[in-house]
């Protein structure tokens, strides 16, 4: 005889004490929850990044050049020996593989995880020893991430399309690239998203040395993407044709065949330098349309843009320059 009061829900208590307990996945247990990462909005961590990126000392160089002997790239030239020694290194062409972190007599070259490395310019990209290089000041996490955000909304209204082409990649980059739409990088929290043809896109994002069979395929995909738009190189292939430079069956990167605003070095780049280099092409697109009297409110209609009439323009000379 039930001595509750209740004796529904006496039995409703007991039906629930009985059912089976969800178990937590086991993938879950070894790697813990998928959560989206921090950056933008606070620092990367760096855990997360590793150390990849080579870093040069004038300080401790002396000109060994075992470095330039390892390069698979050759990404590093050394000239000189001692106090007269000059040292640059091509982030354009490195593939960050730290074999002259390896070899690296002195420690002169160190791994490190910057990962913030995209520049608007290709001679940005050539780090030297004799010279200090001058860079503009990162922005703190915080103001990067609002800025993405209302970039996106004020030129494109709040939603950034970019439309991902393959010109003979190894497929590297595509995996990283991919991994932005991901939970754990998120990139429509921002408003960037990818969409399967040019003619929908704001933006192109270029993989690959360019081989010569996707030249045509390029140039077309170039001008069925409307104004205003801009070109991302992605990777030592996109940018300088990395380590298939010099073959007769490439064209040496995606400046060589249309004009690119943003050069995101790495073999391959991160999503956290994917989305870096998203912020400086959105932020060099602004800076075009203010020079040029326009002005884009927030929320604009993207149906009323100008379809482009322009043709790519062939030559490596093309390869810094402004958005069309």
């Amino acid at each position: 005889m039930s001595t509750s009061e209740d004796p529904g829900k006496e039995a409703q208590d007991q039906g629930q004490h009985s059912r089976p307990t969800a178990r937590a996945s086991p993938l879950s247990e070894v790697f813990g929850p998928v959560v989206t990462g921090p950056y933008p909005l606070s620092p990367a961590d760096p855990s997360r990044l590793g150390a990849r990126t080579p870093v040069h000392s004038r300080d401790r160089c002396e000109g060994s050049g075992e470095c330039v002997r390892v390069c698979p790239t050759e990404a590093i030239t050394v000239e000189g020996r001692g106090e007269e020694v000059t040292f640059q290194l091509d982030y354009g062409r490195c593939i960050f593989c730290r074999r002259c972190v390896d070899v690296c007599p002195t420690g002169a070259l160190t791994a490190s995880p910057q990962f913030e490395l995209a520049t608007l310019q290709r001679d940005d990209l050539r780090l030297m020893h004799s010279r200090k290089r001058e860079v503009a000041p990162s922005p703190p996490p915080s103001q990067l991430w609002e800025e993405t955000r209302q970039r996106v909304s004020r030129l494109f209204g709040g939603s950034l399309a970019v439309r991902e082409v393959d010109a003979g990649s190894c497929n590297g980059c595509e995996v990283e690239v991919s991994a932005l739409t991901w939970p754990a990088y998120d990139s429509e929290r921002l408003g960037i998203h990818f969409v399967a043809s040019p003619r929908h896109a704001d933006a192109l994002l270029v993989t690959g040395p360019v081989t010569a069979n996707m030249r045509l395929a390029l140039e077309k995909t170039y001008r069925a993407t409307p104004a205003p738009k801009f070109v991302l190189a992605v990777g030592a292939c996109g940018i300088s044709g990395g380590p298939f430079r010099g073959s007769p069956e490439i064209l040496g990167g995606v400046g060589s065949v249309v004009p690119v605003q943003v050069f995101v070095p790495g073999c391959p780049p991160r999503p956290e330098a994917l989305l870096y280099g998203f912020w400086l092409a959105l932020g060099k697109l602004e800076q075009k349309l203010h020079r040029k009297g326009l002005e884009v409110p927030a929320g604009a209609s993207r149906g009323g843009r100008p379809s482009s009439g322009e043709t790519p323009k062939s030559g490596p000379e093309h390869g810094s320059t402004d958005a069309p």
